[in-house]
């Protein structure tokens, strides 16, 4: 993809994902993940209502007036975007690819987090890290974090999701929100995010087609491992290898939604000729 076009390409997703963050997220988002705490803001006269907890007793001797302490949200977050680039993210129908969902929902969370002064960080992953980038604030950063979505070239087609969570654990030292966002097509991750999510607030965010759930009849079928690069011949007639395919589809689906529900991280799913606007504003509320 040349200059020109990787630029267009950037464009319309920041107008489409930054129109969804300012008018439907920010809100959401501010509501949902919670700062840090609460830090000293300033001291000011007693109102009717006001908790007698905060008052300052020793600016009230000095005034003999009531005065209360007044403490704000220490508001400032970092949220870190663990995006899967293997090759399963390639595949797509309905003229539409994960891949292209994928970004979508990055930087429409990548925004929501601008909105709110807090930093974005991303993690590409395979089954090693393909790219880190440390968390900053500001809109050019998130232009960075959409341009490296697009057009990143993995160096590996496969997923180890336990490697992407164990670099995270030992790069993010204070709490970040974090968003994994992938097809969670591997397992073998189990003790990697209930370290993670002891520390983190996270979220896995698994976005898949529908196609992918059932294999169709269609005889002896030539078909590529989006993962392994291999091509093997199928045949998609025996009932047999087309019950064999979906409960390997369906056990790496419960494997995604019962560890993440054991460690206390949150799941979304969202089909990609779904809404994933509504999927996230449900999920946010629902916090």
């Amino acid at each position: 993809m040349d200059t020109k076009d990787l630029l267009k390409k950037v464009r319309k997703i920041e107008i489409k994902t930054r129109r969804l963050s300012d008018h439907i997220f920010s809100g959401e988002y501010h509501t949902s993940f919670k700062g840090r705490g609460m830090t000293f803001s300033e001291v000011r006269q007693y109102q009717y209502g006001d908790d007698i907890r905060a008052i300052d007793w020793n600016v009230t001797a000095r005034y003999n007036e009531a005065h209360v302490k007044v403490f704000e949200e220490e508001r400032e977050l970092t949220m870190m975007l663990m995006v899967d680039i293997s090759g399963s993210e390639s595949f797509g129908s309905k003229n539409q690819f994960k891949k292209d969902i994928v970004t979508e929902i990055a930087a429409t969370m990548a925004f929501s987090a601008t909105q709110n002064n807090d930093k974005i960080g991303l993690i590409l992953f395979s089954d090693q890290i393909e790219l880190y980038i440390p968390p900053k604030k500001g809109r050019s950063h998130v232009l960075r974090i959409i341009r490296e979505l697009i057009e990143f070239e993995p160096k590996s087609k496969k997923t180890d999701l336990a490697q992407a969570l164990k670099f995270l654990s030992g790069t993010q030292k204070k709490k970040a929100i974090v968003f994994v966002i992938s097809d969670f097509m591997a397992s073998g991750y189990e003790q990697t995010l209930k370290i993670a999510a002891k520390k983190h607030d996270v979220t896995g965010i698994r976005v898949y087609d529908i196609r992918e759930e059932k294999m169709p009849d269609l005889g002896m079928v030539p078909m590529l491992d989006a993962e392994t690069g291999a091509i093997e011949l199928i045949n998609t007639g025996s009932k047999a290898v087309r019950t064999s395919y979906e409960k390997h589809y369906h056990d790496r689906v419960n494997y995604f939604k019962e560890t993440f529900s054991k460690s206390g991280s949150g799941v979304v799913n969202t089909r990609v000729d779904e809404s994933y606007v509504t999927k996230l504003l449900s999920y946010f509320k629902s916090r």
